[in-house]
């Protein structure tokens, strides 16, 4: 190791790299504008200008499957949301609700059936403002409900490859199955779904567990493109089952989008606006920054004295995956751990326990997931304050719980 850091180059490496994840784990660098994605993007510009990587090799580095797959999910999305159909889906789901116990079951289940085909981000983006709708109205405490759409959005995701940015990660990267995959996980998530109403239940018993009923106001016409809404759920369907069937998950994804795009009903820029652009290039900027480190320190020698330290085991694996995940993120924890769990003797299985323990671990902080800081911010804009410890009082064994329920189910 020490030979190693003393080529100019393998210690630019690590202090590129230390420096990246120092600033995705903190969120800003200090006394600069410089984010999360920003800093990859440096991070990665860095590992070309030190010669760590040449710009070929930059380029090879970046896993264009997983770009193309979020890209594409992104603007099939952008045209459910855009369609009215989260509107009309959560009008349609709270119209006869009567209780407030029925209201938690019905933003859990929404929020994370749809979280578990569709990104989970994007999910929390469009559906807080309407869960906050629905619950000033009836001048109940939004905190609550507001933990619901966040929590069973986050475990809601777990279930399939396209639920949220990591899995669709370890879907590319793993050569796993939609099916497999969603065959593994969908009864952790499911588990995890009816633990989260019965937690937020607990701890807000006042609020869900008394006799007391609400009266479901008159809500506002819902206003929805009709032909939108068809076309785009037929495409969806479409994908969907493309995915099931085998076919590449990027390559599906894509052409979704591709025929989304052909409209007459919305400006085309409203959907380019959707995607989160951001992202995408944070994404580029980790594949190349954890490629120059890979390189430049991760030797074979090095990769099979790390992954021999009961990382084939499922609890190790999720304890560390769970931690890493909540210094720097689930999507930064997942493409350091590539090279050592990649070098294990059942990987498939191995991608399974990072990604369900990753997924579950932005339930431990309201800091633990981008989908969390989205349901914060928008509260936020509504004047609607989500409060750390309030987050952390059903989040921290709402996270222990699910996790331990996974490791045994896998």
């Amino acid at each position: 190791m020490i030979d190693i850091l003393s080529r100019p180059q393998s210690a630019a490496a690590v202090l590129i790299f230390a420096a990246t994840y120092l600033v995705l784990a903190i969120g800003r660098l200090p006394g600069f504008r410089l984010d999360r994605t920003g800093a990859a993007f440096l991070g990665a510009a860095l590992m070309v200008a030190a010669g760590v990587l040449s710009l070929k090799q930059a380029m090879q580095a970046v896993d264009f499957d997983t770009i193309a797959l979020l890209l594409g999910m992104m603007i099939v999305v952008a045209n459910l949301r855009l369609s009215g159909f989260f509107r009309l889906v959560t009008a349609l789901a709270v119209r006869r609700v009567n209780h407030p116990l029925t209201l938690l079951i019905v933003i859990v289940l929404v929020s994370g059936v749809l979280s578990a085909f569709l990104v989970n981000d994007t999910i929390c983006l469009v559906l807080t403002p309407l869960v906050l709708d629905v619950v000033l109205k009836l001048e109940r405490p939004a905190v609550p409900y507001l933990l619901a759409t966040a929590m069973a959005s986050n475990i809601g995701s777990v279930a399939t490859i396209t639920g949220n940015p990591q899995n669709i990660i370890i879907g590319s990267i793993s050569g796993l199955s939609y099916s497999h995959f969603a065959g593994a996980l969908a009864p952790v998530a499911a588990t995890g779904l009816v633990l989260t109403v019965a937690l937020i239940a607990l701890v807000w018993r006042r609020e869900f567990l008394t006799p007391a009923r609400i009266a479901m106001p008159a809500l506002p016409p819902v206003r929805a493109h009709a032909g939108m809404i068809v076309k785009t759920l037929l495409v969806t369907a479409a994908l969907i089952a493309a995915f099931f069937l085998g076919v590449e998950p990027g390559k599906a994804a894509v052409v979704a989008g591709g025929v989304l795009l052909l409209t007459r009903r919305v400006k085309i820029e409203k959907m380019y606006a959707e995607v989160d652009w951001t992202l995408l290039l944070m994404f580029v900027g980790l594949f190349i920054v954890v490629a120059g480190f890979e390189r430049s320190l991760l030797t074979p020698g090095v990769i099979r004295q790390v992954a021999a330290q009961h990382f084939d085991h499922p609890a190790v694996l999720s304890l560390i995956t769970a931690a890493l995940s909540n210094v720097v993120s689930n999507v930064p924890a997942v493409l350091v751990l590539r090279p050592f769990v990649s070098g294990l003797a059942d990987p498939a299985h191995a991608w399974l326990v990072v990604a369900m323990a990753a997924t579950l671990a932005g339930n431990f902080t309201l800091l633990g997931s981008v989908a969390n800081l989205i349901v914060a911010q928008k509260a936020r804009m509504r004047g609607v304050n989500l409060p750390f410890w309030d987050y952390f009082a059903v989040g921290a064994p709402l996270t222990v719980l699910t996790i331990l329920i996974g490791v045994w189910l896998l």
